[in-house]
């Protein structure tokens, strides 16, 4: 073998074994795969969060990338169907907004990179080896700290103080809120509180489970945030104040819906960050070398009109520390 074939055949085996190298060194616009959870306003408001965080980098769409929308709408059996679909037009990268999607990438996958926002416990979810080191082809923005959980029933328990049982609304098919779930149980357990979960697979389940309130006994609810609950909550928050039930949600969504309270990230800031590592990834950064970014900040949503229909009075110690309350 002639020297010019060995260099031509090196070459050539360094640009298949780095595909990240290979695609920061193309002048094509960069092709990437968007798997989200829901179409509504709201979906498309955490979209436009990410495509600015993207243009602060300096990637316009259309000029720079072009994106391959594909949205759930709840429904989780959708996750590996188009985690799929978009693995086949083989775009220079996936983006996942949720658990369930992240996990359906990762198993589509190992030679795409995949960015991931708002993913609970990602290591606990099986999705990154760990947060410092994540492994694989897959890393991105998560939503979890442990003691947010503990905080959700703190503040039922500030507007509602002699609260003993709260229901928790949870897809059990969404690892992560699985394991929000437990968190909950143990901060119930140390507050003298009854964690009681309920089931939502499908929007049958949770259309069942509204029209019977009757048969609802607890105190409180929690609604764990993902696309099938977010999709009804408006309903939801209808449903609480009509059973006279005190909630609390991790999005401020569902406030701005008629819920009572909200604690939690900022998810606009949480998909903004996740442009940061599409940037970086695209730019020729292996997955691998960019560790797992958590939540810094929490914002605090009280509905003061929600709280007059049920009866309860919002302590001003806690509406001062509100970041934004709704009369």
């Amino acid at each position: 073998m002639g020297r010019r074939e060995f260099i031509g055949l090196v070459g050539a085996a360094c640009v298949s074994a780095s595909p990240f190298v290979a695609r920061a060194q193309r002048s094509v616009p960069a092709r990437v795969g968007f798997l989200g959870g829901t179409s509504s306003p709201v979906g498309q408001t955490l979209l436009a969060c990410f495509l600015s965080g993207l243009r602060k980098f300096g990637w316009t769409e259309g000029q720079d990338f072009k994106l391959e929308l594909r949205w759930t709408e709840g429904i989780v059996d959708r996750y590996s169907q188009f985690a799929a679909e978009l693995v086949r037009l083989n775009p220079d990268l996936i983006v996942a907004t949720s658990t369930p999607g992240a996990q359906a990438a990762k198993r589509a996958t190992t030679r795409i990179p995949i960015v991931f926002a708002a993913v609970s416990d990602p290591v606990a979810s099986g999705i990154v080896e760990s947060l410092a080191r994540p492994g694989g082809n897959i890393t991105g923005v998560s939503n979890f700290l442990p003691s947010t959980s503990a905080k959700l029933i703190e503040l039922l328990k500030t507007v509602a103080p002699n609260l003993t049982r709260v229901c928790v609304l949870h897809n059990p098919g969404n690892a992560g809120k699985m394991l929000e779930l437990q968190e909950l149980k143990t901060g119930g357990q140390a507050s003298g509180v009854f964690i009681e979960p309920i089931e939502v697979r499908s929007t049958d389940d949770l259309e069942r489970l509204l029209s019977a309130g009757s048969h609802f006994h607890c105190h409180a609810l929690i609604t764990l945030q993902e696309a099938l609950t977010f999709a009804y909550r408006k309903q939801i928050a209808e449903f609480a104040v009509q059973n006279q039930l005190a909630t609390i949600f991790q999005v401020r969504e569902y406030v701005e819906a008629g819920g009572l309270m909200s604690y939690g990230l900022n998810f606009c800031e949480n998909y903004g960050r996740a442009a940061y590592y599409v940037h970086r990834v695209l730019k020729g950064t292996h997955p691998s070398d960019l560790p797992v970014e958590l939540p810094t900040t929490f914002e605090l949503v009280i509905n003061l009109t929600t709280a007059k229909s049920l009866g309860l009075t919002v302590p001003p110690t806690l509406l001062a520390g509100a970041d934004e309350v709704i009369e």
